[in-house]
């Protein structure tokens, strides 16, 4: 199936959680905000939030650095 992520089309397996989406990807749950279709997923909301055909996610990672 097809989702958007920051604008761009992605394939992933139907009914994937986000949080296993995120580790495949190689993303750190721990550094990452989700926007799921236009709200805001908590992190201990991202082994449940559930991805369909269509959806759109933004994520914001935070890098540290000096």
């Amino acid at each position: 199936m097809k989702i958007t992520i920051n604008g761009e089309s992605h394939t992933c397996q139907a009914g994937e959680a986000l949080l296993s989406f995120l580790k495949a990807e190689g993303i750190s749950p721990q550094t990452v905000v989700a926007e799921y279709n236009g709200s805001i997923v908590q992190m201990n909301q991202f082994g449940t939030t559930l991805l369909h055909d269509g959806d759109s996610l933004e994520l914001l990672r935070f890098v540290g650095g000096g």
